[in-house]
Order: C-alpha cells, then sequence, then structure tokens
C-alpha cells in the first residue's frame, strides 16, 4: 500500500519586504513511503548530502535532489529483480535502456514522484504534508538549520482543491529543526 504526500520546500524569508513566497517554493508528490519515517530520514540524508558538497542551492534545487536521491535509491528494487544479468548504473546507457526494463509491468521508479504547481490542487489521497523550510543564504555561508512541519495523518482537507488551503488547515504535529522531527518522530530500529 502507497503512502502519498506533498513536500513543499520554501525559502525562509529574513524580512517581509522579500518577493512573494510563490518565488520561492518548490513542492512535489511523493506516492509510497511517505510517512514521516521515511521522509525525514530521506531528507535528513539530503541536508548531510548538500552540506558536505555545499550544493544547497534553494528550494528548486532541493526539490530536484530529492526527487533524483529518491529515485536512484529504489531504481535497485526494479532493475535487478529476477534478471539473468545485472543492469549496471554506472553506464547510463545500459541502466535508460527501455529494453531492460521489459521484464517489469511498470518502471515503478520512473512514476513515483511528481512535480507539483503549488496553484494547482493536490491529487486529495494523500495522507502526509510536509513544509521544508531552507535558509535564505549566498553561496559562501556555512550550512544553516532546516527546519520542517510534518501534519498529522489526514489532518488537513483531502479533496483536489487548492494546495494553499489544505497547507493552510493542517494540524501539524511537528514544526521545529530537522534534527529534532527525526529524533521525536523516527522510531528508532529495533
Amino acid at each position: 500500500m502507497s503512502t502519498r504526500s506533498q513536500l513543499r520546500f520554501v525559502q525562509r524569508s529574513e524580512t517581509t519586504d522579500e518577493q512573494s513566497e510563490a518565488d520561492h517554493v518548490a513542492q512535489i508528490y511523493r506516492h509510497s513511503d511517505g510517512y514521516p519515517d521515511s521522509v525525514l530520514r530521506d531528507l535528513v540524508q539530503l541536508k548531510q548530502l548538500l552540506d558536505e558538497t555545499r550544493t544547497e542551492r534553494g528550494p528548486a534545487y532541493a526539490a530536484a535532489q530529492f526527487l533524483f536521491l529518491d529515485t536512484v535509491s529504489t531504481m535497485t528494487l526494479y532493475v535487478d529483480e529476477g534478471r539473468d544479468r545485472s543492469i549496471h548504473a554506472d553506464e547510463s546507457s545500459d541502466l535508460l535502456e527501455p529494453a531492460n526494463m521489459e521484464h517489469l509491468d511498470q518502471p515503478l521508479f520512473l512514476l513515483g514522484h511528481g512535480v507539483e504547481n503549488p496553484a494547482d490542487g493536490i491529487h486529495g489521497d494523500e495522507e502526509y504534508l510536509y513544509v521544508v523550510e531552507l535558509p535564505g543564504r549566498s553561496l559562501f555561508d556555512e550550512p544553516a538549520e532546516w527546519t520542517v512541519k510534518v501534519s498529522g495523518h489526514s489532518t488537513f482537507p483531502r479533496w483536489d482543491g487548492p494546495t494553499d488551503e489544505a497547507f493552510e488547515r493542517a494540524s501539524w504535529q511537528f514544526n521545529g529543526p530537522l534534527e529534532h522531527a527525526l529524533e521525536e518522530l523516527v522510531a528508532e530500529p529495533a
């Protein structure tokens, strides 16, 4: 069963005189594993990677990098499944050859995400909403803390209507630093 979610990456404004929020929002749909345990771990991994490589460039880049990492990390679940030979991830022509995916009913790693227009409606079957706030910074600044809001399970309007209203009316089970969300909402492995 899928746990669908919407993740909204936003640029944290330091002043109210900055550009409108719409200029600083990137939103994605995640079809599976949208529960906090999975999403928060993936966000922490992304943040660590961006900090170490100093490649944080704002909401649009963070959303694209989240999608890329999530796709790459789940791809091997599908491409090597029941194969007589392995597909080599280091050879993009081998990895992206449609004939190498004939054994799949659908290559789910290509279908599990969507880039959303925040002005459009959400799908209506999401179970969680997330807001990831990135600090306003220049390329030369030291990495800074991300904050995250995590909705309660289905605690927002669920319809194919305006996205902003769902995010505005959501009940948030957590609002604070990403590291604290991981501590509070993610169970330690047994």
